[in-house]
């Protein structure tokens, strides 16, 4: 039998799992998603279009955009144009911004 003290220990520890278990779990970005593929989004920059997307320059890569909110050096991270997904650091879209 659990006692109220055991159970009040461990409900911090269970939220926390619960949490790192959703960051953990989040889906990529698929290319042929329509979100994805109506802004022009490649998980690899320098496969972008650039007839079709002229705004492209040598460079931009998901990483060094403000809506990127990956931590420096990941290979993938959130992006604010994708809730709830990860986008690839080296990837790229038409909603690129530089950060300031």
């Amino acid at each position: 039998m659990s006692t109220r003290r055991n159970f009040i220990r461990l409900v911090p520890i269970a939220g926390a799992g619960m949490l790192a278990g959703t960051a953990w779990s989040q889906a990529m970005v698929d290319e042929k998603d329509a979100m994805a593929a109506s802004l022009g989004y490649v998980a690899d920059a320098t496969k972008t279009n650039k007839t079709k997307y002229p705004k492209y320059a040598a460079g931009q890569a998901c990483s060094t955009c403000a809506l990127y909110t990956g931590k420096a050096g990941a290979a993938s991270g959130p992006c604010g144009i994708f809730p709830g997904k990860q986008v690839a650091a080296k990837g790229w879209c038409s909603a690129y911004a530089k950060k300031p």
